[in-house]
């Protein structure tokens, strides 16, 4: 199987995606391993600060190493010299917060997967136009469930990821599965700032095990 094509079946089988950064190259590597220490098989880290390439390939290193079944993305990336030095660096796929049509070049060109962020049937439209399957709706709390609603069937063979304000309350995930949607991005609302302060590993194992576990349980009544 593609690696592509894998990472959407392992995206569509967990339902989360958890993304996260962090300065300190060790904080990133233990939120990692707590994370897959909780089940997740899939994780963006995002590119939001000059550690960053640092810490991702010190992490590719160590998951390399430890955990062979884990896909490592990263995320934010907003433009082609971004894409090339996070590949370089060994990135399983690459997130994007809008459509960057030199992102997709990168991509497109190294056959990696690429998952772009959208707001509009407009941007939909262009990705689905681009040959994508999948798309982040970004940013979800702005938009809702009931955009969801509205325009998947516009898009009948586009898959919807929703990052931004998904919250880990069973109701809240249930709202967004039923709508339609394949997977959750989630960031501080799983893997927030005071949890990251007190470096409460544990914390954040129970409390991603947790959402997996709801996910698979609204998914069911989802389908």
């Amino acid at each position: 199987m593609d690696k592509r094509d894998a990472i959407l079946v392992m995206l569509k089988q967990q339902g989360l995606m958890p993304l996260y950064f962090h300065a300190d190259e060790t904080v990133s590597i233990d939120v990692m391993n707590a994370l897959y220490k909780a089940g997740v098989r899939l994780i963006e880290y995002t590119n939001r600060g000059k550690e960053a390439l640092k810490n991702f390939t010190a992490m590719k290193k160590i998951a390399a190493r430890e955990h062979s079944d884990l896909f490592l993305g990263a995320g934010t990336i907003k433009d082609a010299s971004s894409a090339n030095r996070f590949l370089e660096a060994g990135a399983d796929f690459l997130i994007s917060p809008a459509l960057a049509g030199d992102v997709f070049d990168v991509t497109y060109s190294n056959k990696v997967l690429w998952i772009p962020g959208c707001m509009t049937p407009t941007e939909i439209l262009t990705a689905e136009q681009f040959g994508l399957s999948l798309v982040k709706l970004f940013p979800g709390n702005i938009l809702g469930p009931s955009y969801v609603q509205a325009i998947k069937d516009l898009f009948p063979s586009m898959q919807f990821m929703p990052t931004g304000g998904v919250e880990k309350s069973t109701e809240n995930l249930k709202s967004w599965f039923d709508a339609g949607v394949c997977a959750v991005g989630m960031g501080s609302k799983l893997i927030d700032n005071e949890i990251l302060k007190q470096r409460a590993y544990s914390t954040i194992t129970t409390e991603a095990k947790a959402v997996l576990e709801k996910i698979k349980l609204v998914k069911v009544k989802s389908e």
